[in-house]
């Protein structure tokens, strides 16, 4: 497939069979789903493979050559062809057009030259209209391939025919044929660079599975062989094979990748565990209990094919105004031949006008105005960390009004740091000697909360009889100089058995905040509660007050605990809080907007966000978080500057702008030229002088991007 344009054509055309009940066709995976009926006949898949290529399309066998595949071996044709036209042209519109360049004969040899660009070069778009042609399709193909041709069969005859080699009362258009075709060239190979990576999103969920699996036998296998109620090892700092119970061991267990929190979950002997995710620090044994198909990663990635899938296809302007402008244009041509002849006229001046109208009709400022902009836009947006992904996404910038933002790691830092210290009954100078302490015991630990806390202070003191009790906390003796070694304990209540009722409010009132409170005391009693935070993002609030100044409305949407994601909402100025949310239900929160009739923006960092940021109108990673996420986006912000957001969302909107100007003057420009051209006011001379100059408007317009700024600036 070349365009969405394709995806739609192959979508309709099987949705139309008999045994088939809904047809989606995904043109960024290059993959067609096709639903069955519930009762009756199903179609058959020759049927299916038959209505494809009886079509034109190709199926592509992936055991053989992948999608990916496909697409680079395209890119790196289209390539090709572009540079042998570009090089030809070259020489080509020298010649032609600088009198001081040409010699005795140069016709011919512009005309051999010629022969490459139109013929090899151009033979995509002549395949295309041909394709069309026969299912009775006019696209912006066949006007590329129509008015090229022309140009070059009517310069040949012209040639052929004059008998006495003089060319004075008709000229020679190989030029215009070979700057059309390297005008459009490049317009088709930025776009297709701006397409090539949005098919990532499922190989890269797909790359995160283990490979193989330690069996508690010592033997290592492939995943495709574990079965359900096999036990395998997970030693620290390896992924968990696949989704299962743990049988036996102790551990913390990183699951930020399904929930996208930064803390790692404690598990012991009977929980549940999630395949892909890491295990921290303790050594775990696992019995599987869902392979395959079954896995809560493998239902993220179908939850990011049908979401990418189940998205309607948006349509280039260009592409919607050609079935219209495109026939019109050939009809007027031939009705400009026709009636030259009529009158009365030479041959070679009716020859003469229906060229031009083909040649001022074709589309090369129309070519450019789309990709060109979006090379520009890009371009700017990459020189302040904001990746757009191809120009399909612009207009879904356009009708946004919602903004759903993930907590923990866009709208905070993503890592736990201890925000404060609440030590009742001690004086500062005990209170700064305590963390000290405290902090010195965490160090000796694994667990992400010891360690906000181990680097809350530069150094530490030595430590002995070290106890870590999982689930519990650490105990262990200190020594500082000039002190006796001090036995200390830090971590939950029910480590210490004393806990005086100022350190038990200090603790709630912590937690209130949605911080996590970790009590630390001498002996068993508790003297000082040790609060652990994620922090906000300095710039969270400004980039909340940069959605309202574009309109738009911010919603936190998070898995974490309702009292913890209110309180940030309040702290960053966002009013309506959705917490508590499972991955898949983040992706429903979308549906649900959208089903009250809102166009909905999602911006987050975890694999967790994947299938919410895939199912939006407008979807926005955050480039410190998940490569999947990133993949699943529309747009990605490079740096974890949530501001960078509405910079991206007012860039988009500000190359679809330009888009929209581009192909307005550029429609404008043929709607007005064809009737000159066709009353001969116009040759194809001059009709090639025109485009070439609609080409620079678009071109500078494009380039007026580059003066973008954004909030950050400001």
């Amino acid at each position: 497939m070349t365009c969405v344009a394709c995806a739609a054509r192959i979508q309709q055309h099987l949705h139309q069979l008999d045994g088939v009940a809904d047809a989606q066709v995904n043109f960024a995976t290059g993959r067609a789903t096709i639903h069955l009926p519930a009762a009756g006949p199903a179609v058959s898949e020759d049927v299916l493979r038959s209505a494809v290529e009886g079509i034109g399309y190709r199926l592509i066998d992936a055991d053989v050559d992948t999608p990916e595949a496909a697409e680079a071996l395209r890119q790196a044709d289209l390539g090709r062809r572009l540079v042998v036209a570009a090089v030809l042209t070259v020489p080509i519109v020298a010649v032609s057009m600088l009198p001081p360049l040409r010699f005795s004969g140069w016709e011919w040899m512009v005309g051999a030259l010629a022969v490459p660009v139109t013929v090899w070069s151009g033979w995509p778009f002549h395949r295309a209209a041909a394709m069309n042609c026969r299912h009775r399709v006019a696209t912006m193909d066949t006007l590329v391939s129509m008015g090229a041709s022309a140009a070059w069969l009517w310069s040949a005859a012209v040639m052929l025919l004059d008998a006495s080699g003089e060319l004075e009362d008709a000229h020679v258009y190989f030029e215009t044929g070979a700057v059309i075709l390297t005008l459009i060239l490049l317009g088709k190979y930025l776009e297709l660079r701006a397409k090539r990576r949005s098919g990532d999103a499922i190989r890269a969920l797909a790359d995160l599975g283990a490979r193989t699996a330690r069996l508690v036998d010592g033997s290592e296998i492939p995943l495709d062989e574990l079965t359900v109620g096999m036990r395998f090892v997970v030693r620290p700092g390896e992924k968990i094979a696949t989704d299962g119970r743990v049988a036996e061991g102790y551990s913390a267990v990183d699951e930020s990748m399904v929930t996208g929190e930064p803390v790692p979950v404690e598990v012991a002997a009977g929980d549940e565990v999630i395949g892909a995710t890491v295990n921290v620090n303790g050594s775990l044994v696992v019995e599987a209990t869902k392979v395959g198909a079954d896995t809560a990663l493998a239902q993220i990635i179908r939850l990011v094919d049908q979401a990418q899938g189940g998205r309607a296809a948006v349509q280039r302007l260009a592409d919607r105004v050609s079935s219209v402008f495109v026939p019109l244009a050939i009809v007027i041509s031939v009705v400009s031949l026709v009636g030259w002849l009529a009158s009365g006229r030479p041959v070679h001046e009716a020859f003469t006008a229906a060229v031009a109208v083909l040649v001022i009709a074709c589309p090369c400022a129309l070519g450019l105005a789309t990709p060109l902009a979006i090379m520009v836009g890009t371009g700017r947006g990459a020189q302040l960390g904001v990746i757009i992904k191809g120009g399909e996404v612009l207009e879904d910038t356009r009708a946004v009004e919602v903004v759903l933002l993930d907590k923990t790691g866009t709208v905070t830092e993503g890592r736990m740091e201890l925000s404060g210290v609440s030590a009742p009954g001690l004086e500062p100078a005990d209170t700064q000697r305590l963390l000290s302490l405290a902090a010195s015991l965490e160090s000796r630990s694994e667990h992400p909360i010891a360690a906000a806390v181990a680097a809350a202070v530069d150094s530490h003191h030595p430590v002995s009889d070290f106890d870590n009790r999982p689930g519990l906390g650490v105990i262990g003796t200190v020594s500082e100089p000039g002190q006796a070694p001090a036995e200390l304990r830090v971590g939950r209540r029910a480590l210490f058995d004393e806990i005086p009722p100022q350190v038990e409010t200090a603790a709630v009132e912590a937690e209130s905040r949605g911080a996590t409170a970790v009590l630390a005391g001498r002996q068993a009693r508790a003297e000082a509660v040790l609060v652990v935070a994620d922090r906000l993002k300095t710039t969270s609030s400004a980039a909340v007050r940069a959605f309202g100044d574009q309109g738009l409305k911010p919603v936190l949407v998070t898995g974490d605990n309702n009292r913890t994601a209110r309180t940030v909402a309040a702290e960053v100025g966002i009013d309506e809080v959705i917490a508590e949310v499972l991955p898949q239900d983040k992706a429903d929160v979308v549906e649900r907007f959208q089903a009250e009739g809102r166009r909905v923006a999602m911006v987050g960092d975890g694999i967790n966000d994947a299938p919410a940021l895939a199912r939006a109108d407008l979807g926005i990673a955050i480039g410190t978080g998940t490569d999947v996420a990133m993949e699943a986006s529309d747009l990605t912000v490079v740096s974890g500057d949530l501001r960078a957001v509405a910079d991206a969302i007012a860039l988009s909107r500000r190359t679809l702008s330009t888009i929209k100007g581009n192909l307005f003057w550029a429609f404008a420009y043929n709607t007005s030229a064809i009737p000159l051209a066709a009353f001969g006011v116009l040759n194809p001379m001059i009709a090639t002088a025109a485009m070439g100059l609609s080409s620079l408007f678009v071109v500078a317009n494009s380039l007026r991007l580059n003066r973008f700024a954004g909030y950050r600036s400001s």
